[in-house]
């Protein structure tokens, strides 16, 4: 039975949206119908209505399409009301200079982590993730934190949701998985050990507000300015610290 709450000709409009990438500036209709698996056609008439309401914008010189400001309209409008950014943002300020890496915020959409905050330290070399950033759940710090946190039922989706995409590598992300439940169970925390990407190193830690939403903290830099007995002994415990620092401000 077909679930009469869901309109497809939405949900294909959203499908072209979240196919640009960060790198992107413009895209054709020929590369967005292949990312989307979406017919030429049908997404020639999703970007032009997209394009009239303002989430795209279209350059008349090269034939192709851009992200526009409505979209970073409805971004701002969900992170303006994460009341628990104003209660973490001094306290993430603090550990990033303690630690002279970066200290974020992530929620979860789909498969993926979006930074809905990012405080980088004062240091030279850091990662230039900001706010908007979206990284994969199953293989990062701040995305295992998150499956540590979740319910059973929410779990076992993003599990279903992992495999389905990832027959290849399912075993190696389900381990990592599982070896980060292992650590949260026994520490608070877990981490990603270049999982993502090699040199890349970070601690997370999951978050549940007041009202009821799970998001992740991390903690993480170059593997060059990291080792593992840090990570674990040291800015792992005071990323923990922070976030139970947290739940007691913000209430």
């Amino acid at each position: 039975m077909k679930d009469r709450q869901f309109v497809n000709a939405l949900a294909r409009g959203l499908e072209l949206l979240k196919c640009f990438n960060p790198n992107d500036q413009y895209v054709g209709v020929s590369e967005l119908a292949r990312r989307t698996g979406i017919p030429k056609p049908t997404v020639s008439r999703l970007a032009g209505t997209l394009s009239k309401l303002g989430y795209l914008e279209y350059s008349d010189s090269l034939g192709k399409y851009s992200l526009g400001i409505g979209v970073l309209a409805l971004g701002h409008a969900k992170i303006a009301n994460l009341d628990v950014r104003s209660a973490a943002r001094p306290l993430m300020e603090e550990l990033a200079e303690y630690s002279q890496i970066s200290v974020s915020i992530g929620m979860r959409h789909e498969l993926s982590m979006i930074y809905v905050d990012t405080v980088r330290s004062s240091a030279p070399i850091s990662l230039q993730r900001g706010i908007g950033a979206r990284l994969p759940i199953g293989t990062t710090s701040i995305g295992r934190a998150y499956i540590c946190g979740a319910s059973d039922e929410e779990r076992n989706e993003i599990f279903e949701g992992l495999q389905a995409k990832n027959k290849e590598d399912w075993v190696k992300i389900r381990d990592g998985i599982r070896e980060a439940l292992k650590d949260y169970a026994k520490y608070g925390f877990c981490i990603s050990i270049g999982d993502w990407v090699t040199d890349i190193w970070a601690v997370g830690v999951p978050y549940k507000s007041p009202d009821g939403k799970l998001l992740s903290f991390n903690c993480g830099g170059p593997a060059f300015m990291l080792k593992e007995e840090r990570l674990r002994n040291d800015i792992g415990p005071r990323l923990l610290e922070m976030v139970n620092k947290i739940k007691t401000i913000y209430k």
